[in-house]
């Protein structure tokens, strides 16, 4: 994880499971390889080689998470919905964490899909 980087705009005052469940899924997605965060006002991007994912909200008790692909992958259990960008290719999946363990297997591949993919 970048070190010194101030991810205080989306997680001040949140709760401690929330801010659990974004620590384990970022070094979940460490697993898959160097990662780096980029903060905002509003989110959070996670890019390795180039940004894959997006941290939009963290409630009280989950983080959502939007991965960017150029089609929609609609056979999978995880993803609560997929919205193509107007006018592009790009197709965002939104994903919701509850609990460390809805990052499963299927997750786990596409955060491995996000990180080799490329958008153009």
């Amino acid at each position: 994880m970048s070190e010194g980087l101030d991810l205080s705009g989306l997680l001040n005052g949140k709760t401690e499971y929330a801010l659990s469940l974004f620590r384990f899924f970022i070094t979940e997605f460490e697993k898959v390889g160097k990662i780096n965060l980029q903060s905002t006002k509003s989110m959070i991007a996670i890019e390795g080689l180039h940004k894959m994912a997006y941290l939009t909200q963290v409630g009280k008790n989950f983080i959502h998470v939007v991965f960017q692909f150029d089609r929609p992958y609609e056979d999978n259990l995880c993803f609560i919905k997929i919205a193509q960008v107007p006018n592009t290719n790009q197709f965002n999946h939104h994903l919701r964490i509850y609990f460390k363990e809805d990052i499963n297997d299927e997750v786990k591949s596409f955060m491995k899909m996000a990180y080799s993919y490329k958008n153009n």
